[in-house]
């Protein structure tokens, strides 16, 4: 999901949806869309947050799962280093994302696909 056309490989479990420009317009879209046991994924914690209050699962693409016991602390930690770069202190990044970070991702999705097929959805 994208405010500008984005080129999808063919398939028919994906589609592309095109949104209007704005700020957080598509994030907006996709807590719109999901639902209750949709897998969500996304680094962005507001998204994130709010994904886990329709009941979506929510894992970042480094392998690392969002939930309900970790989500209001991640979004402190986001709160204080945004504070913290609006004083000017360079807060550096996160590392660049790594083949175990793809490996790790890879993982929990296949986990997740296996867990949910068995139940017929979610």
């Amino acid at each position: 999901m994208a405010n500008q056309y984005l080129c999808t490989p063919p398939s028919p479990f994906i589609k592309a949806i095109q949104v209007p420009a704005g700020f957080d317009v598509a994030d907006q879209r996709v807590v719109e869309m999901a639902n209750a046991g949709d897998l969500v994924i996304s680094a962005d914690i507001p998204l994130a947050a709010a994904a886990i209050e329709k009941g979506a699962h929510v894992l970042d693409p480094r392998g690392g799962w969002f939930d309900r016991e970790n989500i209001r602390e991640r979004l402190r930690m986001r709160d204080v280093m945004d504070q913290l770069r609006a004083t000017g202190i360079d807060t550096g990044g996160p590392p660049p994302y790594s083949q175990a970070d793809a490996k790790a991702f890879a993982s929990q999705l296949d986990r997740f696909l296996a867990r949910h097929a068995k139940r017929g959805g979610t």
